[in-house]
Parts: C-alpha cells; sequence; structure tokens
C-alpha cells in the first residue's frame, strides 16, 4: 500500500512538472500598468518636483509575451506584426480551399461502391455506397458552392471598406467552418440540404478575397504591398495543394465524414486565433513596436490610420469607366479561366488523351500548383525590389503579369500537343509556375490605383474570374464529348489564346499609378476627413495622399501629421489647439485615445 502510493505521488509530480513546463512555453507574462511609467524624482530642492516619463501605447513592451524555449516560437514572435498577418491570413486562405476540396473528394467514397479484387481475379465488394446520387445531383451539389460565391463578391468588397476588414475575414472563414460540420449529417437527410450548407459556405467565403485587399489597405506599406500580398494569397494555392490528398487520407484511413469535421474545427481555432491576433490598424494593435507603426502610418500616410473612418460612397461610374480596372478585371477572367480548367479537368485530360492515371502518382498531379506555391512569395518579393529601386509601379505590375502570363500561354500549347505524360507535366508545371509571377501584376494591382476602394476592385475582379471558373467546365464538357487528344489539344489551345489576349489587353491599359477618382474630392477644410497644410498657390502643394508611390521609390506628398509621432500636436489641420507644450503620446492621453 505504501509502494503504490508512493508510485501516486510520483506520477503526480512528474505529470505536474510537465504540465507547468508546456504552460510555461506559452504563458503571457503578467502584466504591470506600473510598469509603463517609469518615474524619475528631481533632487534639486529649490525646484522640487516630479517628473513621469512615458512609454507610447504601441510599444513592443507592452503587454509583451514572455521569451519561449521553443526558437521558433521567439522567431514568429519577434517578426513584424504585418508579415505575422500575412502568415495568419495565409493560413485562413489554406483551411479555405481545403473546405473547398472537401466535397469533391468525399462525394467518390460516398457515392462509390468500395471493392477489392483478389489474386484469382474475383472481385469483392468491401463497402456498400452509402448514397445513391446520380452524376447530375454530384455535379450541381459541387458546383452550388460558387452559386454563393459570385454573389457576395462584390457586396464582400463593400462591407470590407465599410466595416474592420478583418473582422469580415475572420466572421467569413469562421462561419464557413461551422457550417462545414454540419454536412455529414445534412447529407443523411437529403442532398438538398448538403446543397443549401454549400451555397451558404459559398456567401460567407465570397467576401474573403476583398476582405484580404481591405487588410492590405492599412497594413501593407507601398513597397511592400506585393510582398504581404503574394504572402497571403499563397495559401489558397497551398491549400489547393494539400486539401485533396489529405481529404483523400482521412476519407482511406477514417471515413467520409471526418475531412469535414476535421476542417470546420481546424476552421474554428483559426477564426478565434485570427481575432484574437489581427487588428484592423497599426495604430489600434496594442503589441507593434512604436518603430513599426510609425514606418507603416508614415509610408502609407498617417492620415490614413488616425482619421475619423467616415464612409465615402464608392465611385461606381469611375470604376467601370476606367481602362486600369478593366486590365485587371481581364487578367483576373483569364488567370482563372486557367485555374479552374487545372482544378476541375487536369486528372480527366491525363486519363482520355495520354492514358495516363494520376492517382497512382499524386506528386505529378499536384507538381504544377505546388511550384505555383513556391513562385508566388518569390515573385512579390522580386517585385518590390524592382519597385524599390529601378523602376515604376506601372512598369514592374505590366513585366510581371505580362512575362507570367506570356510564358504560361506558350507553355500551354507544349501541353495541348504534347504526346506523352511526363512532357505534358514538364509543360504544365512550367507554365502553372510562370503564371505565380502575374499574381505580382493584377491581384496586387487594386493598392496601386486605388487603395481606398480595393476591397471594391477585388470583389468586382473576383466575381468575373469566378464567372470564368462557372463557364470553363461547361466548355470543356461541350469540347471534349469523345475525349479524344484532339479534342483537349483544342481546349489547352483556347486557354492558351485566351492568355495571349490578357496579355495585349493589359499591356495596353494596366497602371500602377494612383487614378483621380481613388480619393473623395474635398470642398473644405471641414468636410474633409484630413487635408495637406499647405498654403494657395505654394508650387510644391500636394495632398497627402494614401498611399502613393513616386517612380523612383520615394513617398509623395507631405503629411500634415508627421509630427504627431513626437508628440507634437500643433499645426495639425482642422485642429485649434493653443498648447505651449507638446502633448505626450501615452496610452493615457485622451487626444491620442480619441483618435484610436
Amino acid at each position: 500500500m505504501e509502494l503504490a502510493s508512493q508510485v501516486l505521488s510520483v506520477v503526480r509530480d512528474t505529470t505536474e512538472n510537465f504540465t507547468n513546463k508546456i504552460t510555461g512555453l506559452f504563458q503571457r507574462t503578467t502584466h504591470n500598468p506600473q510598469s509603463d511609467y517609469t518615474e524619475l524624482d528631481e533632487d534639486d530642492e529649490r525646484n522640487p518636483q516630479r517628473r513621469i516619463k512615458t512609454i507610447p501605447a504601441a510599444s513592443a513592451n507592452y503587454g509583451s509575451y514572455g521569451y519561449s524555449r521553443i526558437p521558433f516560437v521567439n522567431r514568429i514572435r519577434t517578426m513584424p506584426v504585418r508579415y505575422q498577418t500575412a502568415f495568419l491570413s495565409s493560413l485562413g486562405f489554406l483551411i479555405s480551399f481545403g473546405i473547398r476540396c472537401n466535397m469533391g473528394v468525399s462525394v467518390v467514397a460516398m457515392t462509390h461502391n468500395k471493392t477489392e479484387k483478389y489474386p484469382n481475379g474475383t472481385i469483392k465488394s468491401v463497402k456498400i455506397a452509402q448514397f445513391d446520387w446520380t452524376p447530375g445531383i454530384i455535379g450541381i451539389v459541387d458546383s452550388s458552392f460558387f452559386w454563393g460565391y459570385l454573389i457576395t463578391q462584390v457586396p464582400g468588397g463593400y462591407l470590407a471598406a465599410k466595416f474592420p476588414a478583418n473582422h469580415v475575414f475572420g466572421f467569413a472563414l469562421g462561419i464557413s467552418s461551422f457550417l462545414n460540420l454540419f454536412i455529414p449529417f445534412a447529407a443523411k437527410i437529403h442532398y438538398g440540404f448538403v446543397m443549401v450548407l454549400r451555397i451558404l459556405q459559398g456567401l460567407v467565403e465570397g467576401v474573403t478575397y476583398p476582405a484580404a485587399h481591405g487588410i492590405w489597405r492599412w497594413w501593407a506599406p507601398p513597397l511592400e504591398r506585393s510582398t504581404l500580398a503574394t504572402i497571403s494569397f499563397t495559401g489558397s494555392y497551398a491549400g489547393a495543394v494539400l486539401g485533396i490528398p489529405l481529404s483523400g487520407i482521412l476519407t482511406e484511413y477514417f471515413n467520409w465524414q471526418i475531412a469535414f469535421y476535421f476542417y470546420g474545427i481546424i476552421g474554428i481555432i483559426w477564426s478565434i486565433v485570427w481575432w484574437y491576433l489581427s487588428y484592423e490598424r497599426p495604430a489600434i494593435h496594442p503589441k507593434i513596436s512604436e518603430s513599426e507603426r510609425i514606418y507603416i502610418e508614415e509610408s502609407i500616410g498617417e492620415a490614413s490610420s488616425i482619421s475619423n473612418k467616415t464612409w465615402i460612397k464608392p465611385p461606381w461610374r469611375s470604376f467601370f469607366t476606367s481602362w486600369p480596372v478593366w486590365a485587371i478585371i481581364v487578367a483576373n477572367f483569364c488567370r482563372s479561366w486557367s485555374f479552374y480548367l487545372l482544378i476541375n479537368s487536369q486528372a480527366e485530360y491525363f486519363q482520355e488523351a495520354l492514358d495516363y492515371n494520376v492517382g497512382k502518382d499524386p506528386f505529378s498531379a499536384a507538381l504544377p500548383h505546388l511550384t505555383m506555391s513556391c513562385i508566388v512569395p518569390f515573385a512579390g518579393k522580386l517585385a518590390d525590389y524592382l519597385r524599390a529601386n529601378y523602376l515604376s509601379t506601372t512598369t514592374v505590375r505590366k513585366i510581371m503579369n505580362c512575362g507570367g502570363f506570356g510564358m504560361e500561354a506558350v507553355f500551354l500549347l507544349f501541353v495541348a500537343y504534347a504526346k506523352s505524360p511526363p512532357l505534358a507535366i514538364a509543360a504544365l508545371t512550367i507554365a502553372v509556375g510562370f503564371s505565380g509571377f502575374a499574381i505580382s501584376g493584377f491581384n496586387v494591382n487594386h493598392l496601386d490605383i486605388a487603395p481606398r476602394y480595393a476591397s471594391i476592385l477585388m470583389g468586382i475582379s473576383n466575381g468575373v474570374g469566378t464567372l470564368a471558373g462557372m463557364l470553363c467546365p461547361v466548355a470543356v464538357e461541350f469540347l471534349t464529348r469523345k475525349g479524344t487528344r484532339e479534342e483537349w489539344a483544342h481546349v489547352f489551345l483556347i486557354a492558351s489564346i485566351i492568355h495571349f489576349g490578357g496579355v495585349i489587353f493589359y499591356g495596353m491599359f494596366a497602371s500602377g499609378e494612383k487614378q483621380p477618382w481613388a480619393e473623395p474630392a474635398t470642398t473644405d477644410e471641414n468636410n474633409s476627413s484630413w487635408t495637406t497644410n499647405k498654403k494657395p498657390g505654394d508650387g510644391n502643394d500636394q495632398s497627402a495622399s494614401y498611399g502613393s508611390t513616386g517612380t523612383g521609390g520615394g513617398y509623395q506628398g507631405s503629411d500634415p501629421f508627421a509630427g504627431m509621432a513626437n508628440g507634437n500636436y500643433t499645426n495639425i489641420p482642422g485642429r485649434n489647439l493653443d498648447q505651449s507644450t507638446p502633448i505626450p503620446l501615452t496610452i493615457e492621453n485622451p487626444t491620442y485615445r480619441n483618435y484610436r
């Protein structure tokens, strides 16, 4: 009895120590409000006084995390907040595309009998299909997602422009993940209920891409837009690469329901973490370093983060009469055509045209989009490097987009007339890899021409891209009725021509400069949310426009709020403060709190 008691005591102590160690790795240090202030007492008896030296609210020391024993965790914590936001949003897109892949993979196990072939040649049915859905029903259920997805593209951009974009993004993925948990239950009742859930998922996920552009409106310095946006969007392509095989593994080794539960739970966890860590603007982030906040706000235009957020009606007429906007729309349509062509028809092409079963070599099937996932962030970094050192934004956008589309079109011709699987896979991988450069062209261009309305423009262009995703499968079905190699050659020939058309149109009409309609017209100082401090007639009069960049990489405009970072609240437009001394910029300063 005594020995058992000792064993239990040892086990209890060991478990407690282990738990404390694990908890200590991620535990937040207890915050002491007094640590935000350093009290300095004057010793001069002739003028005794006490002064308070304050630390700004955005200081990295405010509410900071303790040191972790895991180096990877420390790297994440010391990473600039804007890059933490980029990687976390990329993970969100990865989960989003994993949710989209669930139905396409699981429906095979749901509607097909599982058989096993014995060495003597006999085939035995191991598992009977749970549902007797026809191919027509399967197609409707699978496509129902895009019915909702198409509807909320433009409204999603509107919501992301009017409300905090990070909340719109996290809320959309959280709701979609929650709905994913109910699909197995709905399938057992009737496929109509599955369609309703898929339509609802499409409705909420339709706002994700526009909301992402709304996030970068506040967080991406002009010369880092390509890098941050492409890091974020890489999750989409990585999700397409990982979603299909992961869903297949979960279905094969467990059951078809587990994939829905897995992505549903992971998505809900992600949305909670996102809601806790993400903030709309640098000015209200409690853990951002002072240097990073000032860098972002001054490079974008500090007034963008502290001015009142009065809703301004978008110039819809200007959107649809602007050639640079149409260049982005056309480019999105072209890219979406080839993207959905490969997602929906790649395996069918190899099977019918080349008599090759990609199921036996899943790595070959995933190689094109895996290559693209690696190219996209590299291309974003390259684009920002060229903009900062050598070329104008317009030139860089056209080089990246037209170069990527042009090379993709060339190698799609090789795919069209390839006669062997290795040659087709190689050409397809190179083609899709080059398209990754185009993401640093058209897909970031919204932030260049109209950062204030980037989320709405993304909604418009991505809505047209979704139309391409709906039309492409219909065209492929019409062109490949017999499934011959010649018919599939026509499919990829058309895709190549579409991309050549995109090269011409984007090269002629695209722009990297902010458009005249991108900022609201100001009538007088009282009606404007912020105005410049220049005198009329000044030869160097420039508006401190939000997010403008010069061709040489420098920032344009004079910022009337530049002195605020140093605690100077004098000479601010629209404010008549009779201050003889600067007001400290601290968390206890009510004037500063009102701006946040």
